[in-house]
């Protein structure tokens, strides 16, 4: 698989994939590491918001919400991912590994950045559902992690690596 994801890159280029084995190296370009981040920041946001509103709805205390809202995060971000690669016809088992292989360190990033933003922000913590701040300081945590997100993103698809390798089971 490996050899594979360092000459396949179809989906970086949209191209059919039937020709795809007659490109180089995935092309680590800006926008293709954004659209990488954007389908990670997508599972990611699904899962945080999710989380951060059943544990604040219940009640509970922030550590468990916050670890509600990462393992959402981590669910949602490789259910996408899983989606799209079953649907290209991949057995479950490739496809779990696929999506391991392509979202763990975007998705540990994102979910570093955007709740150390969080745990920085005064009171961001304490906010609740109605609270402007609850709803403020969580798409700016995102938009940060974004941001930084996006580089990583960029470096691993270069390497054959993260979004990388599902790229070639687009279409």
């Amino acid at each position: 698989m490996r050899h594979e994801a360092h000459t396949d890159t179809h989906a970086d280029t949209h191209e059919d994939p039937r020709h795809a084995h007659h490109h180089g190296p995935a092309a680590a370009t800006w926008p293709v590491a954004a659209l990488a981040t954007l389908h990670c920041l997508t599972g990611c946001a699904i899962g945080e918001v999710l989380g951060m509103v059943v544990g604040t709805a219940l009640g509970w205390g922030n550590p468990p919400t916050t670890v509600l809202a990462i393992t959402l995060a981590f669910f949602f971000g490789y259910a996408l991912t899983l989606r799209g690669v079953l649907r290209a016809g991949v057995g479950f088992r490739t496809a779990f590994r696929v999506a391991l292989a392509a979202d763990t360190l975007s998705i540990a990033v994102m979910e570093l950045i955007d709740n150390g933003v969080i745990a920085l922000w005064p009171e961001a913590m304490d906010a609740q559902l109605g609270d402007p701040l609850f709803w403020g300081s969580l798409v700016i945590s995102l938009v940060v992690a974004f941001t930084v997100t996006t580089p990583v993103n960029k470096w691993t698809i270069g390497r054959g690596r993260g979004h990388a390798v599902v790229h070639r089971y687009h279409h």
